[in-house]
């Protein structure tokens, strides 16, 4: 509705996990660069915690795209949805990673099933990766206990697969009273919110994207935005898509302090106080109309 109006291409705040928006803050590259090389060293399992709208998701979308063009080396399965039976789980995995299932079958042959799988995938020269999305999701600790079995798979001098775990801080908690799967993680790690600096650059960097590389946005916005949403980027994404909207409706030449405040008022029903300074905002700073 506002694309024209401000020249994007396309929408620059949806909150969906299009890899292509991946803003590498220094948080957000150092998990990539810990959970690739997890996966590119053929480690056993891995755990990426964060808070809610954090960016994990899109992190496991940036992971499986770097890995499937890795001239297909790797075969990748997702869950995203893994509050699942745990007598269900390996059926479902096997289906994710290309093979039909076989209704109503045994679970010791679907463990065959797998174990075939997996050594077939070897024999091709490639590396099977499996990622659980919203793993705090899964009430039936038999669910965790199947994944920890998984990692039962392998050769003597390697792992046939790699286990990533996904979730909210909660999954941590789960995962410390499961001492026998926690001992199998070779990599946590919990990925923070955004500073002040980076929810500039963020915003930025997606405006860029949808393809405008001038500042819609003054430099007053950025700490009252980070106020406003504490630095998660599903939240700067609400701010900053309604924002565009209300900036349009207003006529406005770019996004100032007063079309933000009334936009988080509008969204969390109170208004902001005064931010600290920020080295963010110049009071020089001057835009020209349109």
């Amino acid at each position: 509705m506002y694309l024209k109006y401000w020249d994007f291409k396309e929408k620059p705040f949806e909150n969906t996990p299009d890899p292509r928006f991946f803003f590498a803050s220094q948080k957000h590259e150092e998990a990539l660069t810990r959970l690739l090389y997890t996966v590119f060293e053929r480690k056993g399992a891995a755990m990426l915690s964060g808070e809610y709208g954090s960016g994990k998701t899109l992190l496991s979308r940036v992971i499986i795209s770097k890995l499937l063009n890795e001239n297909a080396l790797y075969n990748v399965a997702i869950l995203i949805n893994p509050n699942i039976p745990a007598d269900e789980l390996l059926d479902e995995l096997i289906y994710q990673l290309g093979k039909n299932v076989i209704r109503d079958r045994r679970k010791s042959e679907s463990v065959r099933e797998l174990n075939s799988l997996l050594y077939e995938t070897v024999e091709q020269g490639r590396h099977t990766v499996i990622i659980i999305d919203e793993a705090q999701a899964i009430q039936d600790e038999k669910t965790f206990e199947e994944l920890r079995l998984l990692l039962n798979f392998q050769l003597n001098d390697k792992f046939l697969l790699t286990l990533l775990l996904f979730g909210q801080p909660e999954l941590r908690d789960k995962v410390a009273h499961l001492k026998q799967l926690e001992q199998r993680l070779s990599l946590k790690y919990h990925l923070d919110t955004l500073d002040v600096e980076d929810t500039k650059k963020y915003i930025q960097c997606r405006c860029r994207t949808a393809g405008v590389e001038s500042d819609i946005f003054t430099e007053d916005t950025f700490p009252l935005i980070h106020q406003g949403t504490n630095g998660v980027p599903r939240v700067i994404n609400n701010i900053c898509d309604l924002a565009l909207l209300v900036g349009m409706s207003r006529q406005a030449s770019s996004i100032d302090e007063k079309i933000i405040r009334a936009v988080i008022k509008d969204l969390t029903g109170s208004e902001l106080s005064e931010p600290l300074k920020s080295s963010l905002v110049s009071p020089e700073t001057h835009h020209e109309s349109r």
